[in-house]
């Protein structure tokens, strides 16, 4: 027995009038006529006693129209979990650790509640690589620093907010004061990220530099946030780096604050316009968000 004429049936002898059911089913009268009775053929038995402009089920129709629900409620739930299984994907997120730190793994575990079958696959990038990882379709999000350039087919989702702090050795002569100005920074020897991979790193810290009339002596280019690290703790420079990778940082070195600050920078995640209304993405950003949003309250109650 098939589904639809099932449906059919159930839905005239809901309906109580063919005309009623064929209109919410958006089928013709006749069309739905011919359903029902070729249902009753395969079945052979009457399901329905028909007047001039009335019906009423009989015994065998009452118990089609009561098991029949239940068959087709289960159906519909097979139906779903099939679907959902289909659907159940690999989300590809490119991230850098200094940016995402108290944010991806909350909102991975988040995520996981709401779509246990669905796996997350990480890549630890640079910011260039994630950006174009993403535009060539090897990355589904990306969470990092929206970039300055305009990019269309890039969909942004603010994630947090986080401020610039100096990271120095304990050593460092810097270590002393409380809070740095940005003449402090002058002609002090720096560890910076690569300009090849961190072009808009590069873009902000030169033009505050420029504003500050701060003489950068840059010390050390390095490709990610562990060299960067690695490099402060030798004693090679002093690096400008985002508040929240105090969790990553060893006891050695110290996290100082500026004032003036420098303008705040928005972790951000990225997803192709094109694939915006993807419902599984979007439910990660938003965890993401949610994410990025508690741990901010954390560090305030801190």
């Amino acid at each position: 027995m098939e589904l639809r004429p099932l449906r059919s049936f159930i839905a005239a002898a809901e309906d109580g009038n063919i005309s009623r059911a064929a209109t919410r089913l958006h089928l013709t009268q006749p069309a739905l006529s011919r359903q029902i009775k070729g249902l009753e053929d395969e079945l052979g038995v009457t399901l329905l006693e028909r007047g001039a402009h009335s019906f009423s089920l009989t015994p065998a129709g009452e118990l089609l129209l009561r098991e029949g629900r239940v068959l087709l409620e289960r159906a519909d739930a097979l139906e779903n979990r099939v679907r959902a299984t289909a659907k159940a994907q690999t989300i590809r997120v490119g991230y850098s650790p200094s940016l995402s730190a108290g944010i991806l793994s909350p909102a991975m575990e988040a995520f996981s509640q709401v779509h246990p079958k669905a796996r997350v696959e990480l890549s630890d990038m640079t910011n260039q690589e994630m950006m174009d990882a993403l535009v060539k379709g090897t990355l589904d999000v990306i969470v990092t620093v929206q970039p300055l350039k305009e990019m269309p087919e890039i969909i942004w989702t603010k994630v947090q907010q986080q401020t610039w702090r100096v990271a120095l050795p304990r050593q460092h002569p810097l270590h002393a004061k409380k809070t740095l100005t940005p003449q402090d920074l002058n002609e002090q020897r720096l560890v910076v990220y690569s300009q090849r991979d961190y072009p808009d790193y590069w873009a902000f810290i030169g033009g505050w530099f420029k504003e500050h009339r701060i003489n950068a002596r840059i010390a050390s280019e390095c490709d990610g946030v562990t060299s960067l690290i690695s490099a402060v703790e030798a004693g090679m420079g002093i690096a400008l780096v985002v508040e929240r990778i105090a969790c990553l940082i060893p006891e050695r070195i110290v996290l100082k604050p500026m004032s003036p600050q420098p303008q705040p920078i928005h972790i951000s995640a990225g997803v192709l316009e094109r694939q915006r209304n993807d419902k599984v993405f979007a439910v990660f950003v938003e965890e993401l968000k949610r994410a990025g949003e508690m741990d901010l309250e954390r560090l305030a109650a801190v």
